[in-house]
């Protein structure tokens, strides 16, 4: 039996089932049981965080016969002729190879057809940012004016690079990048319906590794379900991503804390012998220097960082012993130094001229360049 990716087989099919999107789902309802309903829409946002699924569910329950609180019934013929993938009535365009004037054209000559046994013809445009100067004053005209029958809904994850004439005849949704919450509480969900077990950490861990994607969440979790057997721990899940143990990273801002150069340079050569790719570990560092940071300012920290209550406890304490300078020092130096360790010949000799500028003070970009 052919295996059906995560993100694939739990694609949300009404409004309901979206994750972290209700300023969007909430509208388009209510247009939808209103009656109205714009015949142009501009969906942007960050990848993965249901553009495409959310054109689809509206693309259906326009055409809904029956209805349900202002989604597609999934029941109805017309329902079930449009969750074919071959659907005359919702065309999907990919504006990233089909971006030229001629493929605009095309189109402009179609949508005067009227669907079939369906109330809309809807159009999705795909990356609609990469339509060419001469392909977008194409479809203008048809964008302003299109027939009764024709929904556009361009999607984009670069809205700016649109011009202001086709923004301003598309009512705008703009798609935030989804709470970690939100995404622990899905991903345990999915897995669940897979009969899959996972720790509490281990997805908490996924889901801070999706960064606010669904989609990329969820392709995580199938890497580590691939590579697990049997329960999916902590352990396993940073096995394969390559993030580090929040004690090690403890142990390492220590050593900062201490100016302890030697211990710096013996723990940098522990990590490397381990086989850590030293890009994550840097990457991990920049966010534990903003997690301190965090615990250091914040009147609640923890509802900003949402950790188990031992970590939160340690991390707390750890704060209390670096000045705010020196942890947005800290922010700055790790973070700008992720691409260099992942393109330079010696990471290891990277890391530790980092791990030194930081300890002594000095600038570390300023290091690196030297």
């Amino acid at each position: 039996m052919e295996h059906l990716a995560l993100y694939r087989k739990y694609r949300p099919t009404n409004f309901d089932e979206v994750v972290g999107q209700e300023h969007i789902t909430r509208a388009l309802k209510n247009q939808i049981i209103s009656g109205n309903v714009g015949h142009a829409y501009l969906f942007t946002g960050s990848r993965g965080v249901g553009k495409t699924s959310i054109a689809r569910i509206f693309a259906r329950a326009v055409n809904c016969q029956q209805g349900e609180n202002g989604s597609p019934c999934g029941k109805c013929p017309t329902c079930i002729g449009l969750e074919k993938q071959n659907s005359l009535n919702i065309i999907e365009i990919d504006a990233a190879s089909n971006n030229r004037v001629d493929d605009v054209r095309e189109l402009r000559e179609k949508v005067k057809f009227l669907p079939v046994d369906a109330k809309y013809k809807v159009y999705i445009i795909d990356e609609v940012h990469m339509l060419t100067d001469s392909a977008f004053n194409a479809l203008l005209k048809t964008l302003e004016e299109p027939p009764a029958h024709v929904i556009f809904i361009l999607a984009t994850t670069e809205a700016h690079k649109l011009p202001a004439t086709i923004l301003s005849r598309c009512i705008r949704f703009d798609f935030r990048l989804v709470g970690l919450e939100a995404l622990t509480k899905h991903l345990s969900n999915v897995l669940s319906a897979e009969g899959i077990e996972a720790d509490d950490d281990a997805l908490r861990l996924i889901a801070m590794a999706g960064e606010g994607s669904v989609r990329d969440t969820l392709s995580i979790a199938d890497c580590i379900v691939a590579y697990s057997t049997g329960k999916i721990t902590k352990e396993s899940v940073q096995n394969v991503l390559g993030t580090t143990d929040e004690g090690l990273l403890l142990e390492y801002f220590d050593l900062l804390k201490d100016k302890n150069i030697g211990g710096i340079l013996e723990f940098v050569a522990q990590i490397d012998a381990k086989g850590k790719n030293l890009s994550v570990f840097v990457k991990d560092m920049a966010r534990h220097a903003r997690n301190l940071l965090i615990c250091k300012t914040c009147k609640n920290p923890n509802d900003v960082l949402g950790l188990a209550s031992d970590t939160y406890e340690k991390m707390k304490t750890q704060a209390d012993g670096f000045d705010e300078k020196s942890l947005i020092s800290y922010m700055q130096s790790f973070g700008g130094a992720e691409n260099e360790l992942r393109y330079t010949l010696s990471p290891r000799l990277l890391l530790e001229t980092l791990s030194l500028a930081v300890v002594s003070g000095a600038d570390a970009l300023e290091v690196k360049k030297n």
